[in-house]
């Protein structure tokens, strides 16, 4: 009955061992090829953008570069914290307390930047279809660029800050040996509440009604001058065509994050602490990072710059000499 009982503990050797999670093998496996397939599309779908971005010089946009930051983002995702939790989805955590917080670590920061990246991208749609004449000075490669750093650096020291109690103490929220779980207390928890979620999207979505606002009049607007348009400005008249089918494709990206992350917060909003295992199938962190794998596919679907990438970089079109001056847009 001892070795029975030890088999099933993370470790037999220790008191306070955790039991080894066990589910039946058919769901088990079911799992285990549902997360993998998400993790592999997630990464091959970001490492598509990564690429056309990076290669392309015509790509070379400010807006792009904010999309490129929120790709590598999301890559991470599927390349570090997907994997991780596929692992140990039906297994004990095995490496140490200290290894478990650095993995909280990332995963927050990732998630930050992300929600960094959505604001810039907002205020950068914002700029060019509400103020497009100030647009090309106010919005420059180098100021995205500056952008980009900030929202990563800011990310890495506010969550080293979230997290401060747990790197001090690694482990502190773990109950037996062989688990991997931070403890989000309700104050911390309003804290990233305000500040990662409810700031942001207030910003986000103010942004984009302004937006929209602005579309309305825009269109009454030309359906008064209609002809004169058409014979003066047809040009003007595409390139707002074209910002408004990307403020649209980016309010959709913004609707599917709310959907996505608003689960995670529940705890808070009900007054609870937030409590996030790593070795269990969590809905709702599972639920977060599926949107990293929802983002490149609406890229996919509504930007043709992206579609037209993605047929050059798979028949290796990129390979050929002079291959990055080719004309995308």
């Amino acid at each position: 009955m001892e070795t029975l009982e030890g088999a099933d503990l993370c470790f037999p050797q220790l008191n306070f061992s955790c039991k080894k999670p066990k589910s039946p093998y058919t769901e088990a496996m079911l799992i285990y090829v549902l997360f993998s397939c998400i993790s592999l599309f997630t990464v091959a779908l970001n490492l598509l953008v990564i690429i056309a971005i990076s290669h392309f010089r015509q790509l070379h946009t400010p807006t792009n570069l904010l999309l490129l930051s929120l790709a590598v983002s999301d890559l991470f995702v599927g390349f570090l914290l997907m994997p991780v939790e596929t692992i140990y989805t039906e297994a004990c955590w095995f490496l140490g307390d200290i290894l478990c917080t650095v993995y909280y670590v990332i995963d927050y920061t990732i998630t930050s930047a992300s929600v960094a990246n959505m604001v810039f991208i907002s205020v950068d749609r914002y700029i060019a279809i509400c103020d497009p004449l100030h647009y090309p000075t106010t919005v420059t490669k180098r100021r995205a660029q500056i952008c980009v750093c900030l929202c990563w650096v800011c990310s890495v020291f506010y969550r080293l800050l979230i997290l401060n109690d747990h790197l001090e103490h690694p482990g502190m929220s773990n109950t037996c040996f062989g688990e991997c779980v931070v403890v989000i207390n309700h104050n911390a928890g309003v804290v990233d509440l305000v500040f990662t979620f409810i700031i942001p999207i207030a910003i986000i979505i103010t942004l984009y009604m302004r937006v929209f606002v602005v579309a309305v009049s825009q269109a009454r607007a030309m359906r008064s001058h209609v002809a004169a348009v058409k014979k003066q400005h047809s040009g003007t008249s595409t390139v707002k065509k074209a910002e408004m089918k990307a403020a649209r494709t980016l309010g959709i990206v913004v609707v599917v994050f709310l959907i996505c992350f608003c689960p995670y917060y529940y705890p808070t909003l009900t007054g609870e602490d937030t409590s996030v295992d790593a070795a269990s199938v969590a809905f709702e962190i599972w639920l977060a990072h599926f949107n990293s794998c929802l983002n490149p596919v609406i890229y996919a679907f509504f930007y043709p710059w992206f579609r037209k990438s993605v047929k050059l970089i798979l028949t290796l079109q990129i390979l050929k000499p002079g291959s990055c001056n080719s004309k995308i847009l």
